[in-house]
C-alpha cells in the first residue's frame, strides 16, 4: 500500500469559539484531493494550520515524513504553494507578479532575478496561458485571468504540494472550468499533489479523486467522490434535500438541488 505523502495526525487547532477536533487523514503523492463542507465547518482553519498561519495546539502535520513546523520559512515556501480565492489586483505587471514566486530561491543579498528565475517564470506563464499578457498590469485583468496568474506564481515556487482555497468561487462557469482543467492537467501530467477547498459539490465530484468532508470541526467522511457524495450524507451535513445521480460520462456522482416548491408539489402528488 502506497504511503501517505501529506499526513495529519491528531490535529487540534483553532480559536476560542471554534477548533478542529483531532483530525486524522492522509493524502498520497499525486492525489487531487478536495475539502468540502458547510460554512464554518473548519476548512479554512485546516488550511491555516497546514500553512503555519495558525498555531497547532496538538498533533502533527508532515509532508514526505518531514514535520512542517520544523521547516524554515524558506524550506516551507519551496515545499508548499498557496493560491487564495482573491488574487491581488495590484498595479504591477503580470511578469513581475509571477516572478515574486521565485523569492524562496533568492540567496542572501541577491537583489535581482537570475536568468533561471526568468526562464522558470516564462515556462509557467506559458503553461497557464498568461504569457500573452505578461506586460499588462494585474489590475487590468479579469478575475479568471488573475487566478491563472496566481497559479503561475505558485508554480514558480516549484512546490511539492499546491493548496487552493476556493479558486473558482468568484468566477463564471467558463473560467471555473478553465482553472480546474489547468489544475487537473498539472496533477496528471506533472504529478503535482493538490489539496483544494471547494464549495461546489459538482465541481468537487468531477475534478477531485479524493474528498474530505468536514462538519463542525470534525472529519465527517473521506474517500472517493462516489463514497462521500451520497444523498443521505449530503442531507445530514448540509441540512438540504438533494437528489444524486451518476454522471453518464465521468461515472461520478452529480448533485441536484430540489426547491421547496417542487418538494411541496411532490408531496401533494404522493398524497393524491
Amino acid at each position: 500500500m502506497e504511503k501517505n505523502y501529506l499526513k495529519i495526525e491528531n490535529l487540534i487547532c483553532g480559536y476560542n469559539s471554534f477548533h478542529l477536533d483531532s483530525l486524522n487523514f492522509g493524502i498520497r503523492k499525486g492525489d487531487f484531493a478536495g475539502i468540502i463542507g458547510p460554512n464554518g465547518s473548519g476548512k479554512t482553519t485546516l488550511f491555516k494550520a497546514i500553512t503555519g498561519e495558525l498555531k497547532i495546539k496538538n498533533g502533527t502535520i508532515a509532508l514526505d515524513d518531514k514535520i512542517l513546523t520544523q521547516l524554515s520559512i524558506r524550506e516551507k515556501a519551496r515545499t508548499i504553494a498557496v493560491v487564495t480565492q482573491h488574487t491581488e489586483s495590484v498595479a504591477i505587471s503580470v511578469e513581475e507578479y509571477v516572478l515574486m514566486g521565485r523569492m524562496p530561491y533568492r540567496s542572501d543579498f541577491q537583489f535581482f532575478e537570475t536568468k533561471e528565475d526568468y526562464e522558470v517564470t516564462e515556462k509557467y506563464m506559458k503553461l497557464t496561458d498568461v504569457y500573452r499578457f505578461k506586460d499588462k498590469l494585474m489590475n487590468q485583468l479579469s478575475g479568471g485571468e488573475r487566478q491563472l496568474a496566481g497559479i503561475a506564481r505558485a508554480l514558480t515556487q516549484e512546490p511539492q504540494l499546491l493548496l487552493l482555497d476556493e479558486p473558482t468561487s468568484q468566477l463564471d462557469i467558463s473560467h471555473q472550468i478553465q482553472v480546474l482543467n489547468l489544475v487537473q492537467e498539472l496533477n496528471t501530467k506533472m504529478g503535482l499533489t493538490v489539496l483544494m477547498i471547494i464549495h461546489d459539490l459538482n465541481l468537487a465530484s468531477e475534478y477531485c479523486d479524493y474528498l474530505l468532508l468536514m462538519n463542525e470541526g470534525k472529519l465527517w467522511k473521506k474517500g472517493a467522490p462516489a463514497d462521500v457524495l451520497d444523498y443521505k450524507t449530503i442531507e445530514d451535513v448540509y441540512k438540504t434535500v438533494v437528489f444524486t445521480q451518476e454522471n453518464p460520462l465521468s461515472k461520478k456522482p452529480a448533485i441536484f438541488l430540489v426547491s421547496n416548491k417542487i418538494l411541496s408539489q411532490s408531496k401533494k402528488h404522493g398524497e393524491s
